[in-house]
């Protein structure tokens, strides 16, 4: 038990303890974090009337970012898949920091829900006893239990198998790799289910379709790895750890194979939508064209094909994938053309028109903006300690200390 406890002071101490660039990082985070802070107390106060959400477009950016990072939580997978099962030694010095990631995401996903949801003390009515979770009738239900027991799953792996290390043990299989199983379907489970929560809702035409599940999953696949990169990048940089080629080859790899299928699927969407020519085709024709001189998000969503397009060139060619300073830009741009795409791009035409053929813009308010920024930092300082942490513990800088019997003294 004692060294059960002083495992948990000497890993705040190391995650509080760095040099001046350290310090200046999680300054700069915490300030984001305090003005998000501000923000939500704001919002508590006086409503949602801080915000630009409505009767006719309920969910906004929160829900958006909710979505975006339920993928970047899944995308975890691509380095415990191969770890795990195919025993890939060069995936298994940072499959650890993906899971991480995961765990961190997974708590935005959270603090998102409870910025939509107004007030906190509305999680009461999903409570057991006390509420009423309506499972397995509803999908919103699965959509609880999906998220919580993957964030579970994701801070018991790495935990153990970190603690295990620091006491100077192996970690022992048969008390992890059944969850990391679990896991891996879990991954994909939590994205199919967020999608459902979309295809479920019947009114809403423009986002019944088949392929919306695989969509969320084959562009997590490919802006997983874009922020996988950019995070190894920087951890090389500023750390003693070191991060084989064969990781960024391989991630380089999955983003090209998931970009270009996630491209060809948005391209069937589209097919199916202007080909048909049905009436369902408004909200398709308010996102890329506008609709009735409303055409707020036409500028986000071809930006965000072409930065992908752009991308898919850079991945597709080897001396511009091999130049980090290209391949960064080509990161930058997945990341921000999934994140439109799959967040406001693909949000808030489904509430365009409304069944009663109303058109209502929205654009998030700056109390949203100081919210959802406050929260990502909050994310990346949570991943930036978790991984601080692991790292001293993977390199034996942080480790049991065992005393000396003062007989031997």
């Amino acid at each position: 038990m004692f060294t059960y406890i002083q495992f948990w002071l000497k890993m705040i101490g190391c995650a509080l303890t760095g040099n001046r660039t350290y310090y200046s990082w999680l300054g700069f985070l915490s300030i984001l974090i305090l003005f998000g802070l501000v923000a939500f107390v704001n919002q508590l106060m006086n409503g949602f009337v801080v915000t630009n959400l409505s009767n006719h477009v309920s969910w906004g950016a929160y829900i958006a970012n909710f979505t975006y990072l339920v993928g970047v939580a899944a995308a975890a997978v691509l380095l415990v898949f191969p770890s795990y099962v195919y025993h890939k030694e060069e995936l298994k010095e940072v499959v650890l920091l993906g899971e991480l990631l995961a765990v961190s995401a997974m708590l935005m996903c959270l603090l998102f829900i409870l910025a939509d949801l107004g007030r906190p003390d509305h999680f009461w009515h999903i409570l057991p006893v006390i509420g009423e979770l309506n499972f397995p009738i509803s999908i919103l239900a699965w959509d609880v239990v999906v998220l919580n027991v993957y964030l579970i799953l994701n801070l018991f792996i790495p935990g153990y198998i970190l603690y295990r290390r620091y006491i100077g043990k192996a970690p022992a299989g048969k008390h992890y790799l059944p969850f990391v199983y679990i896991s891996i379907v879990w991954a994909i489970s939590i994205h199919t289910v967020t999608a459902f929560l979309y295809v479920g809702l019947g009114g809403r035409p423009f986002w019944n379709a088949a392929i919306l599940a695989p969509r969320f999953l084959i562009s997590a696949f490919a802006g997983g790895p874009a922020i996988l990169l950019i995070i190894f990048h920087y951890i090389k940089k500023y750390t003693d750890m070191k991060v084989s080629t064969y990781v960024s080859g391989y991630l380089k790899m999955v983003m090209v194979y998931a970009l270009t299928a996630n491209l060809f699927l948005l391209g069937c969407e589209i097919y199916k939508e202007y080909y048909t020519q049905s009436l369902h085709v408004a909200s398709m024709n308010y996102l890329f064209f506008g609709l009735h001189g409303h055409h707020m998000l036409v500028g986000y969503i071809w930006s965000a094909i072409v930065m992908e397009i752009v991308a898919l060139i850079v991945l597709y060619t080897p001396k511009l994938r091999d130049n980090w300073k290209i391949l960064r830009i080509a990161c930058v741009f997945v990341i921000l053309g999934i994140w439109v795409e799959k967040g406001m791009g693909l949000l808030i035409p489904g509430f365009i028109p409304s069944p009663l053929g109303d058109i209502v813009e929205y654009t998030p308010s700056l109390n949203e903006f100081f919210v959802c920024l406050g929260i990502w930092a909050f994310g990346a300082l949570a991943f930036t300690t978790m991984a601080k942490v692991s790292i001293s513990i993977e390199l034996g800088k942080l480790k049991h200390e065992k005393e000396i019997p003062q007989s031997l003294t």
